[in-house]
């Protein structure tokens, strides 16, 4: 993971704050009752099953969606402010590039599009996968292609860049190159990143932050290092085909029974004692587990949470 400090308060120290963020659709709330803070210079995992209000959360603050409810700031300024748009970069699954263009060509669009163009750094990505200059971007490889739109975005030399499953298409060995591209890139100018995926092993590689998204809402938010040591995996004898007694004193996130045998994750609230086998998760397990139980208590690492200012915590 990526190692950063926690900046403490202040207009520039949140890259994204949201307060009571919420957007609805003819079919219902997409995504409602919104509140965190993301601090700048993190890489942040946006983690949720389909439909959980991922694509709609990043389209909100790159500026594609507009919100039915409460605010969002971007490094302390108002989303739809003009200020913001030369901050951000987006990039999606879809990739949205001229398929008619050369490499070349949609460099030099990216260049004619955003003043503070960085055409050095946009050309080192593409020449380090060789990618020729003068080839199509309809004839590249996806994992080509996923290499230019990356070095459009960081062309862009943005503050802030928004991933929506961008490398959802390609092969192990693709995403692994483009993995190691963008923790590079992102380290080296001190980016701040959000990026959807589905792939948590992925995510457990990359990202020191995470936002865990389920119904539409907020279930975790915050340090990676502090959210999964919030966390005990219990496994023993279950009575009755219950769990024991003494567990309901600790929060219960998710249990599983199988015959006599309990497996349950739990937050303890103080000393776990009892008959039996207590381990520490992993980010994957943690995940799995809030993504299986959307009715469990919410958890914020401190400061991540605008409306209680870090009262409800790991």
């Amino acid at each position: 993971m990526a190692e950063t400090s926690n900046p403490g308060g202040g207009p520039g120290a949140w890259a994204l704050e949201a307060r009571g963020l919420g957007k609805r659709y003819r079919r219902g709330w997409a995504l409602r009752d919104c509140s965190f803070r993301l601090p700048t210079g993190r890489i942040c995992g946006l983690v949720g099953p389909n439909g959980a209000g991922k694509s709609t959360l990043l389209g909100l603050a790159s500026r594609q969606v507009a919100s039915s409810q409460g605010e969002l700031r971007v490094f302390g300024v108002p989303v739809d402010d003009p200020r913001v748009m030369p901050r951000f970069a987006f990039l999606g699954q879809d990739k949205a590039l001229f398929k008619r263009f050369t490499v070349g060509e949609t460099l030099r669009m990216g260049a004619e599009l955003n003043p503070g163009w960085d055409a050095a750094a946009a050309e080192r990505i593409v020449r380090s996968g060789s990618v020729p200059m003068n080839a199509s971007v309809g004839a590249l490889s996806g994992g080509q292609r996923t290499r230019v739109a990356l070095a459009l975005a960081f062309g862009k030399r943005p503050d802030l860049l928004l991933l929506d499953e961008p490398m959802a298409d390609l092969d192990p060995l693709a995403r692994d190159e483009m993995g190691a591209l963008l923790m590079a890139e992102a380290v080296e100018r001190g980016t701040t990143v959000v990026m959807s995926s589905h792939n948590l092993a992925e995510l457990e590689d990359m990202c020191d932050y995470l936002l865990v998204l389920a119904d539409g809402r907020i279930r975790m938010a915050g340090d990676a290092d502090a959210l999964v040591p919030a966390h005990t995996l219990v496994t023993g004898v279950t009575r009755d085909g219950e769990l024991p007694a003494a567990l309901t004193a600790h929060t219960v996130v998710e249990k599983r029974v199988q015959g006599r045998q309990f497996r349950a994750m739990v937050r303890p609230s103080g000393p776990l004692s009892g008959d039996w086998q207590v381990t520490e998760p992993s980010l994957e397990e943690v995940l799995l587990a809030h993504l299986r139980s959307p009715e469990a208590p919410a958890l914020y690492t401190p400061g991540a949470d605008i409306e209680t200012e870090g009262n409800r915590t790991a």
